[in-house]
């Protein structure tokens, strides 16, 4: 390659800054997500705030840099099917955070590496190889202290059916997103990234106005109850469009292939915010194993290709 045809990636120490400024603001959104449950927030119209606020970013991206709204021949169904599914990750991802402390939620949707290490296998793809076998056998383990699942065994009636609930809707959040990013990969690769994800967003958009008018989900579109309702709403919709947008405007210049484990201060930061704002804690031994499984997936991202 010549020297004018590398990227223009910006210094190192920026670009790790932008994305852990991003991580962060993702993790407030989640957190704000839970503020404006706890305060009679409907959960398809917190879904449908958050999607519509990315569509009009997007749609302005595509006007600015003239993209044309067109698909390649047969890659409307599979755009399509990556719209449903991360449309229900986004409904399981909020179910989850509703039912959990936000950093046990987001520690559960971030091992859909490991799903997506599985799903690529079984779909004909590369088989794990030892290392990255071992990395993810101890990421379940955190995962497990994280959990707290002793403590749920033994006494399971005081955790009530809302915590079973919450590590389902976790788990099936990372499964559809893994699954989500397998179709884009093999089935969506010739549609433009700005393209793809308007249109996936126009997607979630409109099937949460067709839930939400069905009544799919019970008081899914609840007005919040009160002001802090409001804030929290309010926040969720920017602050997942701020890091959104900006994360999607920046990366081609942020050398994602070495700075990506960044982006795993997310559950950290959510864990910081959560104290102060929720004044969700975790124990000591939650806290240890919740180490051991971010420092597993940033371990697991930069084993790859290796």
């Amino acid at each position: 390659m010549t020297t004018s045809s590398l990227p223009n990636h910006m210094p190192r120490h920026l670009a790790i800054l932008l994305l852990m400024t991003v991580g962060t603001m993702f993790a407030a959104n989640h957190v704000s997500a839970r503020l404006a449950f706890d305060n009679g927030t409907g959960l398809l119209l917190a879904v449908l705030t958050r999607s519509g606020v990315a569509c009009l970013i997007l749609l302005a991206l595509v006007i600015v840099q003239k993209k044309r709204l067109w698909l390649p021949s047969g890659t409307w169904p599979w755009q399509l099917v990556v719209g449903l599914l991360i449309t229900i990750q986004s409904v399981s991802l909020y179910s989850a955070v509703a039912r959990l402390p936000v950093v046990i939620a987001l520690l559960l949707v971030n091992t859909f590496p490991i799903q997506l290490a599985l799903l690529s296998w079984a779909l004909g793809g590369p088989r794990p190889s030892l290392r990255s076998c071992l990395i993810m056998g101890t990421i379940l383990i955190g995962l497990l202290v994280v959990l707290d699942i002793p403590a749920w065994l033994s006494s399971a009636d005081s955790m009530g059916p809302e915590w079973v609930a919450g590590i389902g809707f976790g788990l099936l959040a990372a499964f559809v997103f893994a699954c989500a990013l397998w179709v884009t990969e093999h089935r969506l690769s010739q549609v433009g990234s700005t393209l793809r994800s308007l249109l996936t967003m126009q997607t979630v958009f409109f099937a949460m106005v067709i839930g939400g008018a069905l009544g799919v989900v019970p008081g899914g579109m609840s007005l919040p109850d009160n002001s802090q309702g409001w804030v929290g709403l309010g926040l969720l919709a920017l602050l997942y469009a701020t890091a959104f947008s900006t994360l999607f405007i920046f990366v081609p210049r942020l050398d994602m292939a070495r700075n990506a484990p960044v982006m795993n201060i997310e559950p950290v930061a959510s864990l910081v915010i959560g104290y102060f704002v929720l004044g969700q804690t975790l124990s000591p031994g939650q806290l240890l194993g919740g180490a051991v499984v971010v420092g597993g997936i940033v371990a697991l991202s930069l084993s790859k290709g290796r």
